[in-house]
């Protein structure tokens, strides 16, 4: 019996098999916080100190992994301080062997990025390195210590993730897009806050 009658039903099959990869890659998923997430972040971390050097400053677990007592995507988000980012070029063949993609800044100036999948092609790690003391550092690790220490904003937080995640299943974008305007406020917040526990 023949299966497929051209090479264009063959091109078109593949082609099928392709998008229904693309889209599990892309589906929108978060879960209740895991108490594993934090050793799961320290251990990359050891790595990417190997990997890096005497060229690391500091190694901070961020977003929503980070966050106790938060739903989250199940990706570790892993923020690297460097002393000389252009270093980071001539070194990236070191995350390449701990199975990392280089993505070069991706859209934010001045940041290195890479991300890491499992064998089944499910996202795992992201990696943001900048340079030592920049604007996009202090605001990272303003938000997640704010939430932490605000717990009513973090289930408000929470419960947008939730929401957005039925809302759009199979559309990053989306979900990425609702969550814009709660983000923004609450850096605002986040920096207003630092500010204000650090005044003598």
């Amino acid at each position: 019996m023949e299966i497929f009658h051209s090479s264009k039903t063959v091109v078109n099959f593949v082609s099928i098999l392709n998008l229904q990869f693309f889209q599990s890659l892309m589906k929108v998923e978060v879960v209740p916080h895991d108490s594993t997430w934090r050793s799961q972040f320290e251990d990359e971390a050891k790595l990417i100190a190997l990997a890096f050097g005497d060229n690391v400053i500091d190694i901070q677990h961020i977003g929503s992994t980070a966050i106790p007592t938060i739903y989250a995507k199940p990706i570790i988000d892993i923020l690297v301080q460097v002393k000389d980012i252009a270093k980071v070029d001539e070194q990236s063949s070191a995350m390449t062997a701990l199975g990392y993609e280089i993505m070069g800044e991706f859209g934010i100036a001045g940041r290195r990025f890479f991300r890491k999948h499992n064998d089944q092609g499910i996202r795992t790690h992201h990696v943001h390195i900048f340079q030592i003391n920049v604007s996009e550092v202090q605001r990272h690790l303003a938000f997640r210590d704010y939430m932490i220490a605000h717990p009513e904003d973090a289930l408000k937080y929470s419960d947008l993730k939730r929401g957005l995640a039925k809302q759009y299943p199979e559309d990053m974008e989306g979900y990425v897009n609702g969550k814009d305007g709660f983000i923004k406020e609450m850096e605002r917040k986040a920096i207003a806050w630092i500010r204000s526990v650090r005044l003598p």
